[in-house]
């Protein structure tokens, strides 16, 4: 394993994924959230400091996870670059994000549109995840 490629790939992730969410979650989509029942924290009480350092870190660690499982795998996966990691994000959208949130509605107090919206921006910061991993990572 490369774990030079791992620190820069995990950092780069997490840069990247902080900074979509900014813009997705709290921008683009935010008329998702207002969308009943609201059951989401406020903005004053998302950005307390002890909230935001959490949530960096545990984005931090989730971007060395995914990569690092992408070095672990490396050999096993199919086709070669971007493709390689096309197809390690779509995979780990499909066992991860698909199959955890896809019963969402069924058992919490959650709007369908929200596990929707989650599910479609997880698929596609995936696919995104991916291509980068398998452009930037080589043995």
């Amino acid at each position: 394993m490369n774990i030079k490629r791992i620190i820069l790939l995990s950092v780069l992730l997490w840069i990247i994924g902080t900074v979509a969410r900014m813009l997705t979650c709290g921008w683009l989509f935010n008329w998702v959230y207002q969308i009943p029942p609201i059951i989401w924290k406020t903005s004053a009480e998302i950005t307390q400091t002890g909230n935001m350092i959490s949530s960096y870190v545990a984005g931090f660690i989730i971007s060395v996870i995914f990569v690092t499982v992408f070095a672990w795998l490396y050999k096993g996966l199919p086709e070669k670059g971007v493709k390689k990691g096309i197809i390690y994000g779509f995979i780990v959208w499909l066992v991860g994000a698909l199959s955890g949130m896809a019963t969402l509605p069924f058992y919490m107090t959650i709007s369908t549109t929200v596990v929707v919206y989650w599910i479609a921006h997880a698929f596609v910061m995936n696919i995104i995840y991916g291509a980068i991993v398998g452009a930037i990572y080589k043995k």
